[in-house]
Parts: C-alpha cells; structure tokens; sequence
C-alpha cells in the first residue's frame, strides 16, 4: 500500500481474489482495504501504540445522526466515563485536507461536542482544541497524550 507518516506497522492482510482485506484490531475482525482503510489503520495503531490510548475506549465507524442523517465517524476516542473526547476523520491520501473536510468533521460534532478534533489523509494530519465557552479552536502542534482525553 501506500506509504503514511506514520511509523512502520506490520499488519495481517489477506487476499481473496482481487480483494483485499485488512485485520482491525479494534472491531476484532477483517475490514475490506481500501485506502482511506488504510489510513484508519495507521492512525488507529498509532493512537494504541504511541500514544497509549487504552483499545477499550475507541470507536470505529461509531454512528450518529446530524440533522436527523445518519452518519459515522471514523475513530472515536472516549474517556473512562464514556464520553466522547477526540474525533479522527480519515481520508484517503488522494483527498486534499480542505475547509469541507473540516467541514465534515465540524458537523460530526455538533453532536458529540468532543474537545479535539483531527483531519488527516495519512501524509497530511491537523489536530485542533476546540473551546466551546469561547466558540473558537487553537491548531496542535501533536495529538494530546491519554492522560489528557481518555484521563488514564
């Protein structure tokens, strides 16, 4: 596949004819690979394997209705009472990071009003702290660590 900045993962493919299917280690099972996939795979070992983020506490593909349409979230960190902290939304690395791309994710949580947002298509990633009382946001230079969102 193609190559992320990211750190080198090894994952468990397999190949069933022209199709090809990746091991998710969060829904415990093989997810067709498509390469907006793939970058959900990065970022979701990245979270567990550098950042620490407990598995127990991550949603993939976790629906939620805006404006009365169903629609899902890539990756979903929660904190230990359960309540949505970070949204990841993930693109395939073809798709330039635009103002609809955050756009998207801005709509995502109108309903889950989770303090961290990120964008990213693999080779391009964007994290920001929203601040509800003061209804602006303050680009990252990185992705807080668990303690901060998940409160390990």
């Amino acid at each position: 596949m193609l190559d992320l900045n990211f750190p080198e993962y090894d994952f468990r493919v397999r190949h069933e004819g022209h199709q090809s299917f990746i091991f998710d280690s969060i829904r415990k099972r093989y997810v067709t690979l498509t390469p907006e996939e793939w970058v959900r795979q990065h970022w979701l070992r990245y979270l567990v394997e550098e950042k620490k983020y407990p598995r127990s506490l991550i949603a993939v593909e976790m629906s939620l209705r805006v404006n009365r349409l169903a629609r899902r979230c890539d990756i979903v960190v929660h904190d230990k009472s359960g309540i949505p902290r970070l949204i990841v939304e993930c693109k395939s690395i073809d798709i330039k990071i635009s103002q609809s791309v955050f756009d998207q994710i801005a709509r995502y949580n109108l309903s889950l009003k989770v303090k961290y947002l990120v964008v990213s298509n693999g080779r391009a990633s964007y994290c920001c702290s929203i601040d509800f009382e003061k209804q602006n946001y303050t680009f990252l230079p990185d992705l807080p660590d668990s303690s901060q969102i998940a409160g390990n």
